[in-house]
């Protein structure tokens, strides 16, 4: 084998090892994703329960219920659908009714999604941008014209 060709070879091995591992990172990141979805979404979007996914929007009035130790019931809605949502730990200190919220979890087989944690807004001004984005695609939500 000829210099070149020891050193043409050395290139193509590394070459393919990087690109080995670039697919497995690629693949193993695929695995980990969580896809966002407003609760108007999941009536055509195939989620099987136990798929990881993050539900975002408001929290609706009046549903809020707080069972026995850390578990809390409530419903997120978008002002079309709502999806029950349950959840064990402790909320948000800015968690509240009609404010945007985001879970992260999956549906159990009773069709009652359950969290396994919850983002709140954490000032008057911000909201989470993919509850923002949606709300306002559907004409729900606005920023205010202080801002």
């Amino acid at each position: 084998m000829t210099r070149k060709q020891k050193r043409l070879s050395v290139i193509l091995a590394g070459l393919a090892f990087l690109g080995a591992a670039a697919g497995l990172t690629f693949y193993a990141l695929g695995q980990k994703a969580s896809y966002f979805y407003m609760p108007a979404d999941l009536a055509v979007a195939t989620v099987q329960p136990g798929q990881r996914i993050r539900l975002g929007g408001l929290v609706e009035k009046g549903t809020i219920v707080r069972g026995q130790g850390a578990t809390v019931a409530f419903s997120v809605t978008d002002k079309q659908k709502s999806v029950k949502v349950t959840y064990t730990g402790i909320l948000p200190d800015l968690f509240r009714e009609e404010q945007g919220v985001i879970t992260e979890g999956a549906f159990g087989p009773d069709g009652v999604f359950v969290a396994d944690s919850v983002l709140a807004k954490h000032d008057e001004r911000y909201m989470p941008k993919e509850v923002a984005d949606g709300l306002k695609a559907k004409g729900v939500w606005q920023e205010s014209k202080s801002e």
